[in-house]
């Protein structure tokens, strides 16, 4: 992805809620040196309960549903600088004070979020990565499953929403291999009857498009 007009200002701009983490340097350190983890109740000014977004893209769901929960607080993470600029920018316009924003890949978010820190996580329309070769890329592979398990609380659990039959199979298959049990699955969410569902960017459009939406919920035994 081309790199945005005045992008380093417009992260700069939300530097009090998003967090740019993996600049060179970051990867020429030892791994001992990376893990300097966030203190999140200095983060946030308080203890309340955390869950974290993995792949927040522009923001709409987890802007959306940290105001909806103002009791609870939210870490949104996503890769692309382009990308999650727009989502620190939507959360500042709507006065949002819940929510922080981690600019970083998946796989080093336990360098800095607490073990045990999460009641709940979030894939929403994640990356299904179809080529058996990227398989590792998919963010309910075994070696993600195990960074959700660090980071989990007891009792914590994974939400999932994707509009891939395919992805959603093998995230079923993934979960059941790693020591998860499924609840609440859905092949057609928009027709489940389930309440409370905060839509993505993607969602809205895959749902105009009359494409099923596929739902689960997963922790651990």
């Amino acid at each position: 992805m081309r790199k945005k007009k005045h992008l380093t200002e417009r992260l700069d701009a939300q530097k009090d809620i998003l967090y740019v983490l993996e600049s060179r340097e970051f990867y020429q350190k030892s791994m001992e040196e990376k893990t300097a983890l966030f203190d999140l109740n200095a983060l946030f000014g308080n203890d309340n309960p955390v869950e974290v977004e993995f792949g927040c893209g522009r923001g709409k769901f987890i802007v959306e549903t940290a105001l909806k929960h103002p009791e609870r607080n939210f870490i949104g993470i996503e890769k692309l600088s382009n990308v999650i600029v727009a989502a620190a920018e939507k959360a500042s316009v709507a006065g949002v004070k819940n929510v922080r924003f981690l600019n970083l890949s998946a796989e080093n978010a336990e360098c800095f979020l607490p073990a045990h820190c999460a009641e709940r996580i979030y894939l929403n329309f994640s990356c299904p990565y179809p080529k058996n070769s990227y398989e590792n890329r998919r963010l309910t592979n075994a070696r993600f499953l195990e960074i959700y398990k660090k980071l989990l609380k007891n009792g914590g659990d994974v939400w999932q929403k994707t509009d891939n039959m395919h992805f959603f199979e093998y995230s079923i298959e993934s979960f059941t291999k790693n020591g998860f049990a499924l609840r609440n699955i859905s092949l057609d969410l928009h027709k489940s009857g389930f309440e409370g569902n905060v839509t993505t960017e993607y969602e809205e459009r895959f749902s105009l498009n009359h494409f099923p939406i596929y739902r689960l919920e997963a922790y651990l035994k």
